[in-house]
């Protein structure tokens, strides 16, 4: 086989960027959130989601909640450490966050995998993705993620709380469902390093009683859009089909770029609901715009009771106490919302219906119930 030129591969990317998009928005997968007179979520978007694995909910923020997560979030990235394990921020100032028993930052060089064939997570990132190479004057590391963003952006908690994402996840999971984990994804233009080919779930793959749902699924809030270039892609229907080997799907592909897949194409203020279970990856961002997208995440509490796994090092048992104390993020999250926004129609949140008081957003409850929350996180 001869080398493959350049400019040839430019337009092999260039025709699947294109043929993902077409796909993408033929699968009817798409709309504003509504739901039906029961408060459930609407039964076509319940199947267009279960159908595809994932669902853009359009428009789902509006213009000022918008623009305090965009205001947070420049306040954050300007107060990061200036660089990977650094302490300080670019003026010299202890970094947002450096108080917490866990970093929030995580770094990694300049459009690399720093995952793609690693032990990460258990070793579910099991190909490298492609890695080009970045421009000269690029810096040695840039932000790829933001860990627990609830306890270091208030604009974050209140998104946490917003009463039709949590209607979702109640219709999705049941009325008792519970929190998973939180981060930010940062794709800088011409920077953001890549996402190797993954499933989120890592716990339940093997049970008797494993159906599509089983690992829950994920918000994810899209504060610039979402792009066929900088965005996730994700293979559809394949949170049906358990667990993947991912590395033989790329070797006997020749190359990360999968076919079937679709991007997760989002203008600002979409979000998308997406299966964990489903295969999905980031190519490295070469393009002129940049990706910042939240995620927040809901499980079955029948996922996570009793649920033995290792978190921070550790064995853990996701005992009902620890279910409910992680809970609590949530109702304070709601009170939080109500607090910014006190003519929007509040969530009750079943499993702590009526300790209301006890999770009321103040700085007390900040330092008691928020601060280090992420101990408690329910990874499946």
């Amino acid at each position: 086989m001869g080398t493959v030129s350049k400019a040839e591969d430019t337009s092999s990317l260039e025709a699947y960027v294109r043929e993902g998009k077409r796909k993408a928005f033929e699968l009817g997968n798409r709309g504003p959130i509504q739901f039906n007179d029961d408060g459930t979520l609407d039964q076509a978007i319940t199947d267009a989601f279960w159908r595809c694995g994932f669902y853009v909910l359009e428009g789902a923020l509006n213009a000022e909640e918008l623009s305090d997560l965009r205001a947070d979030m420049d306040n954050a990235l300007e107060r990061a450490p200036f660089t990977k394990d650094a302490t300080v921020d670019a003026q010299g100032r202890p970094a947002i966050g450096s108080e917490l028993e866990r970093p929030s930052f995580r770094f990694a060089k300049p459009l690399s995998d720093p995952y793609g064939g690693t032990n990460v997570t258990g070793g579910r990132y099991e190909a490298k993705m492609s890695e080009p190479a970045p421009p000269v004057d690029a810096p040695d590391y840039v932000i790829n993620s933001i860990g627990s963003p609830l306890q270091i952006m208030d604009s974050c908690l209140r998104l946490y709380g917003h009463p039709q994402l949590l209607a979702i996840a109640a219709s999705i999971n049941g009325p008792d469902f519970t929190p998973f984990t939180e981060s930010v994804i940062v794709k800088r233009a011409g920077l953001g390093p890549s996402v190797a080919w993954h499933h989120d779930g890592t716990t339940h793959w093997d049970s008797p009683d494993l159906d599509e749902g089983t690992h829950g699924f994920n918000f994810m809030a899209q504060l610039y859009g979402s792009t066929a270039e900088n965005g996730v892609w994700l293979l559809p229907g394949s949170h049906k089909l358990g667990k993947l080997d991912i590395k033989s799907m790329v070797e006997e592909n020749g190359s990360d770029r999968l076919p079937g897949a679709v991007p997760m194409v989002c203008e600002p203020g979409d979000v998308c609901m997406s299966n964990r279970q489903a295969l999905h990856a980031s190519f490295a961002n070469t393009s002129p715009d940049r990706r910042i997208t939240i995620n927040f995440g809901f499980h079955r509490r029948r996922s996570v009771l009793n649920v033995r796994t290792v978190h921070g090092g550790q064995e853990v048992v996701y005992d009902e106490e620890r279910v409910r104390e992680r809970s609590r993020v949530i109702a304070l999250a709601i009170d939080a919302r109500h607090q910014r926004f006190p003519h929007e129609q509040r969530y009750v949140y079943q499993p702590l219906e009526g300790e209301e008081e006890a999770n009321r957003w103040s700085d007390d409850t900040r330092a008691s119930i928020l601060k280090n929350y992420n101990l408690k996180d329910l990874g499946l």
